[in-house]
């Protein structure tokens, strides 16, 4: 006898998944086999429509973690920091790949791995100064400090956020100037929007996942310091 799967209990998020994933998997097909090649670099050019993206959600990750901050100083309420440590970390993950993403790019246009570039190596300090909030935040055992700690980092940190943006327009950089729906072919616009919806969506499951996960292990250190108490006591 088979059991029937309980739809209702499925998380929203694993909904946001799913159809992150399928859109995924749509953008990646049109990107690499509908989209034309680049005039310049061909087909190499393809591996765009996962390295934007990946900047995109990035960036939108750390931002939605700089205003969880705020309010979690304004607040103190336990679920804007465990929403604000699923945003790092989310925003970490894709960080990092877009720098392995950058790197491989680079190989294949510029001849090296990596340039001290002025975008390359914001970014880079980008995923040290988030790495480091949440590194900073494993040695506070005590929560309203750990939850205090981490969101003034996160905002300390923040600041190289727009420095990333902006470099480009500020200094002279190797990456040319960011691009717009009137500059781009419009047969290339449409997976990079499709996969710039899907790193959205899966960046939004991999956030409330994390957050959850956030909450529960706060429940249960509020549970275990009594206990640890009474056996001191005891």
């Amino acid at each position: 006898m088979t059991q029937r799967i309980p739809w209702a209990r499925i998380s929203w998020e694993h909904w946001v998944a799913g159809c992150g994933l399928a859109l995924l998997l749509v953008g990646t097909y049109v990107g690499l086999f509908v989209a034309p090649p680049e005039r310049h670099m061909g087909d190499v050019q393809r591996i765009m429509y996962v390295h934007v993206p990946s900047a995109w959600n990035g960036l939108l990750c750390y931002t939605g973690a700089f205003v969880a901050a705020i309010v979690v100083l304004w607040t103190s309420r336990p679920k804007w920091d465990a929403a604000m440590v699923g945003m790092i970390e989310a925003g970490v993950v894709l960080n990092a790949l877009l720098l392995v993403q950058g790197s491989i790019w680079a190989r294949a246009t510029w001849g090296v791995w990596w340039d001290w570039d002025v975008r390359l190596t914001t970014s880079l300090v980008m995923l040290l100064l988030f790495a480091g909030v949440m590194a900073l935040r494993s040695f506070v055992e005590d929560a309203e400090r750990r939850t205090t700690w981490t969101a003034i980092a996160t905002i300390v940190s923040f600041v190289d956020v727009p420095l990333v943006y902006f470099c480009v327009r500020w200094w002279r950089s190797l990456h040319q100037v960011q691009s717009t729906p009137e500059t781009v072919d419009r047969a290339m616009v449409l997976p990079l929007r499709m996969n710039a919806v899907a790193f959205l969506l899966l960046a939004i499951w991999f956030a409330a996942r994390r957050a959850r996960l956030e909450l529960a292990l706060r429940r249960r250190d509020e549970v275990a310091v009594p206990e640890r108490r009474e056996l001191v006591h005891a």
